[in-house]
């Protein structure tokens, strides 16, 4: 019996929509990572990207337990001397949803090029629409 090994042009991509309503942020972004570097799938290759596109709809409803909204700081350095910004996920939540989920997964990737080009089949969206019907995408149902 020989091992398979995936390469990138026998792997196929399906599309799936996931409803963050009420949805833990953490659990929400650990589940997504996991179907976008394909390791739902039983052809899974460690250095190849076998995962599927994956559409995240109401990201304003996602869910942070206990205190994280007030503890909880999006950080990031505009790249002068002393930029270094914080911004509290109560705020960051509020205006922009669509950027928390984003880092949420993409701090659970890979941190290579196999990681960039895996967070690339990720489309956020705030609202309970998205325009990816021609893809056909399923529902999956996370919990």
């Amino acid at each position: 019996m020989k091992t398979y090994m995936a390469n990138a042009n026998t792997v196929e991509r399906k599309w799936y929509v996931v409803d963050a309503t009420d949805v833990p942020l953490g659990r929400l972004a650990s589940k997504v990572a996991s179907i976008l570097r394909g390791k739902n799938k039983p052809s899974y290759t460690p250095n190849v990207d076998t995962g599927d596109f994956v559409i995240i709809i109401n990201s304003d409803k996602v869910l942070l337990t206990g205190k994280k909204l007030e503890t909880k700081f999006y950080r990031y350095h505009t790249g002068y001397i002393g930029g270094l910004k914080e911004v509290a996920y109560g705020k960051l939540i509020a205006e922009r949803s669509d950027l928390a989920v984003y880092e949420a997964v993409r701090g659970m990737l890979p941190k290579n090029s196999l990681g960039r080009q895996m967070i690339k089949k990720l489309r956020i969206y705030k609202g309970a629409e998205h325009n990816h019907a021609a893809q056909k995408p399923e529902a999956l149902k996370l919990f």
